[in-house]
């Protein structure tokens, strides 16, 4: 017989850290990310494993929506997938200690050229936990304006490229659904903000 399902207060991701015998770096370099190989114990000492652990500051994301229920979103090229994707603003913590309100007022800017008055955290989300420490912080502006310096932003490599546009919401959560959109970050934005718009954030 199946377990007994889960509970609404059992229905709750929960930390937990298995004994870690050893760690070995597999690289390093210039670059925010780095791979690890570390070694870990079943709670019960029952046997040991490998796993691979992408070290990985964390990121953050903009939902940033006009008056107009308009959404700016960037169409930037990603290698690793060949696709050109519709995306939202988004950056790395690569800032030690930096509060990721702050980083994402940053890349606001940065990459789209505004402003907002008005943030507030929709969700936190691991990106591919068996595998990365990702943890990516979603954050809805609002009370945009603009501000065409970009802060002394240069852009380069991939975002030299990168173009920005308003579209919709409707428009957005139209191409979720029909699985024309499929950035996660975008995904989850959207589909977050049309069933609960800005109201209590998940943790």
């Amino acid at each position: 017989m199946p377990p007994e399902g889960l509970t609404p207060d059992t229905a709750e991701d929960r930390p937990e850290q298995w004994p870690v015998r050893s760690s070995s770096a597999v690289w390093r370099g210039s670059a925010p990310f780095a791979v690890r190989l570390d070694q870990v114990a079943m709670p019960d000492g029952s046997a040991e494993f490998g796993r691979l652990v992408v070290e990985h500051p964390g990121a953050v994301v903009v939902l940033a929506v006009d008056d107009d229920e308009r959404v700016l979103v960037l169409r930037q090229y990603r290698h690793a997938a060949g696709t050109r994707f519709v995306e939202l603003p988004a950056g790395l913590l690569d800032v030690p200690g930096e509060d990721p309100v702050v980083t994402a007022r940053r890349e606001l800017l940065e990459e789209a050229a505004l402003e907002a008055e008005e943030w507030t955290h929709l969700c936190s989300l691991w990106a591919s936990p068996g595998l990365s420490e990702e943890r990516v912080h979603t954050f809805l502006a609002r009370g945009l304006r603009s501000r065409p310096d970009r802060g002394g932003f240069e852009p380069e490599h991939e975002e030299a490229d990168m173009t920005a546009h308003w579209v919709p919401m409707s428009e957005l959560l139209d191409g979720v659904l029909a699985g024309r959109l499929t950035d996660t970050p975008l995904v989850v934005a959207v589909l977050r903000y049309a069933l609960h718009g800005a109201g209590p954030a998940a943790t």
